[in-house]
């Protein structure tokens, strides 16, 4: 019992010194510098930011994908070329996803940083683009931070949709940017610490549980929110509007 005891403490220890110290490096994301240091033939560039870490593919992200995909077919039925490309926000290893936590707690400050000047140095040279931010969770809180530090010469080039934003993100109010909060029954964009306290109690015992059980549950399937989820049949009309509005010739 004392060895197991030993044990624990070490990695509690190992682990708040990780956060303390870890150095965080900004993911490569090649594909969007491709984009931006070369002549592209879409109208519209669509940059995807899921949930949790924000380092699952488009393809793997079940969740977020199916939603991209019809915001993507509403821009074809009105005439506009448009290409998704994933931001991935950390490194899919150990000091990647502290470093990851660390610059969350930051509110992405340095992070979104980047990317906004990034978007602002494309879009003065490609006034004819347009640039959606789309956001799940974590991902629409980074969102929401690099819309914050887009130039404001740039309103009528840069929009957002972001769903699910934790209740801590204060939101930017702009009639550039979607927030989808479940019609107000998402419980961690309300608040409800309740809820969440339960959910965050349970998690690490599912996690650890379905290992036993050979399911592997991933990471945001164990820290899953009942409410937080989202479907186009409750989010697409918002979603439709929004694009009919803003983009329409």
């Amino acid at each position: 019992m004392k060895k197991a005891k030993k044990i624990i403490l070490s990695f509690i220890i190992f682990v708040s010194l990780s956060f303390l110290f870890a150095p965080f490096n900004f993911p490569s994301n090649p594909q969007i510098q491709a984009i931006f240091n070369s002549p592209s033939q879409n109208d519209v560039i669509i940059i995807f930011n899921p949930g949790g870490f924000g380092n699952v593919p488009l393809e793997k992200a079940k969740d977020f994908a199916p939603i991209i995909e019809r915001i993507q077919e509403i821009l074809n039925e009105q005439g506009y070329n448009s290409i998704v490309i994933p931001y991935k926000r950390t490194k899919n290893d150990f000091l990647g996803k502290i470093g990851g936590i660390k610059e969350s707690f930051r509110s992405f400050q340095d992070q979104s940083e980047k990317l906004a000047i990034e978007i602002n140095n494309f879009l003065e040279k490609n006034p004819d683009k347009k640039i959606i931010m789309a956001g799940l969770s974590n991902g629409a809180a980074f969102v929401n931070e690099t819309m914050k530090k887009i130039s404001i010469n740039l309103k009528n080039n840069i929009f957002a949709i972001e769903i699910g934003t934790p209740f801590w993100e204060k939101p930017l109010v702009s009639e550039n940017v979607l927030f989808l909060d479940n019609n107000g029954k998402d419980p961690l964009s309300k608040g409800e610490i309740k809820t969440l306290f339960f959910t965050f109690l349970k998690a690490p015992i599912r996690l650890i549980s379905s290992r036993f059980l050979g399911k592997n549950l991933s990471f945001s399937q164990a820290f899953y929110i009942p409410g937080h989820d989202y479907k186009w049949n409750t989010v697409g009309p918002k979603i439709s509007t929004f694009l009919e509005e803003k983009f329409s010739y």
